[in-house]
């Protein structure tokens, strides 16, 4: 696509990314998503990377956080206004290089009535897991032992 870039994620890049993650509902204060965790996953072998536009905009993005065992791609979002142009496909296949170049399986979430990116990730070879809801702590101080 003319004029998008796909690129590693810079700390001025994030106040863009924030709003994406708005957008597209990605990302809210319960998650704990910030500068410090994006930059502490990079570290421990992870990587963000950033769809932007012509002018620098930030309109997409791909985040990959690895736990030693497998990577883990979430936060993967287009800009409402970019959606259905071929970014996603773009940012996904970069993704992707990244995934082969690491050696280790890739594991992802998404929402069962979110149809395009089901879509979208099917046709990268990503296969339904099937049988399994997903639980999650979020509150620590729920934590009772």
């Amino acid at each position: 696509m003319d004029g998008i870039t796909i690129r590693d994620f810079e700390i001025p890049d994030f106040d863009g990314l924030a709003d994406v993650w708005h957008l597209t509902n990605l990302g809210n204060p319960q998650r704990g998503d910030n500068l410090d965790i994006i930059l502490q996953s990079v570290a421990m072998g992870g990587k963000m990377l950033v769809a932007v536009d012509g002018s620098g905009m930030v309109i997409g993005t791909s985040w990959m956080t690895f736990d030693g065992r497998r990577i883990h791609l979430h936060h993967f979002g287009v800009h409402p206004e970019y959606q259905r142009k071929g970014i996603g496909r773009l940012l996904l296949t970069e993704s992707l290089h990244f995934v082969k170049q690491k050696g280790y399986q890739v594991k992802l979430e998404v929402h069962k009535t979110n149809v395009a990116a089901i879509n979208l990730y099917t046709q990268f070879g990503f296969n339904f897991l099937g049988d399994y809801d997903v639980y999650i702590i979020r509150d620590l101080g729920a934590i009772h032992c």
